[in-house]
């Protein structure tokens, strides 16, 4: 499958399995690469939240793996944010994640619509596993690490479970996203997928082993 739709599948099986409903809006999506991935770095800067918030309206950016986990660090608006993570009405909260099954992770804190998360995997020649942090507005607020094998894609998502559903998703962006592979792919540039999105381009300066995008815009949408 391509990019988006392996990672979608892999939510399907997983996090959203419980729900009664479940939609999943634009997407950037890149995959699967002959190679594999072993870091990807992006910032995601947070859109307000969906006013009234319902549960639950998930931004993430995943990478789906080889072992069937799914990396994804997530930002959620819940309908109840303060028992969550803490957080005021209004507020997202955001934390490291990986989907192995059930849904692992790690510290739970709150976030604004303006601040810039930066969402960050890399993989750890030591241990074989994937190193999940992620930062807000300069300060690392969660962090996993998890065994899933190698990442084969990568993708963002915007994903909206039961009421959530009816929910309009303000536009937001992705800056400085930067992929790493393993070796060099130059057919990687052809797996991009834009749903509802749109970005700056994809670029490689050394032959196909790390790519960056400098922009991707995902447009609002409405459930």
């Amino acid at each position: 499958m391509h990019g988006i739709r392996s990672l979608v599948s892999l939510a399907l099986l997983g996090w959203a399995s419980a729900q009664q409903s479940i939609a999943f809006g634009p997407a950037f999506s890149l995959g699967p690469t002959k190679s594999w991935i072993r870091e990807a770095t992006t910032t995601l800067v947070l859109p307000k939240a969906p006013s009234p918030q319902k549960d639950r309206l998930a931004l993430w950016p995943g990478m789906g793996t080889s072992n069937g986990d799914l990396i994804q660090a997530l930002a959620v608006s819940f309908s109840d944010p303060a028992a969550n993570c803490g957080a005021r009405a209004g507020q997202w909260c955001t934390w490291a994640s990986t989907l192995q099954g059930s849904q692992l992770g790690g510290k739970q804190v709150p976030a604004s619509g303006g601040d810039k998360l930066v969402m960050a995997y890399k993989f750890n020649d030591s241990t074989g596993k994937y190193d999940q942090t992620v930062t807000v507005n300069g300060k690392v607020v969660s962090s996993l690490s998890t065994s899933s094998g190698q990442a084969q894609g990568w993708g963002t998502a915007v994903e909206a479970q039961d009421q959530a559903s009816k929910s309009v998703v303000a536009a937001h962006q992705y800056l400085d996203t930067t992929i790493i592979l393993n070796s060099a792919d130059l057919t990687f540039r052809d797996t991009l997928r834009l749903t509802d999105a749109d970005s700056s381009g994809l670029t490689t300066s050394d032959n196909g082993k790390t790519w960056k995008v400098t922009t991707i815009n995902i447009h609002q949408h409405s459930f």
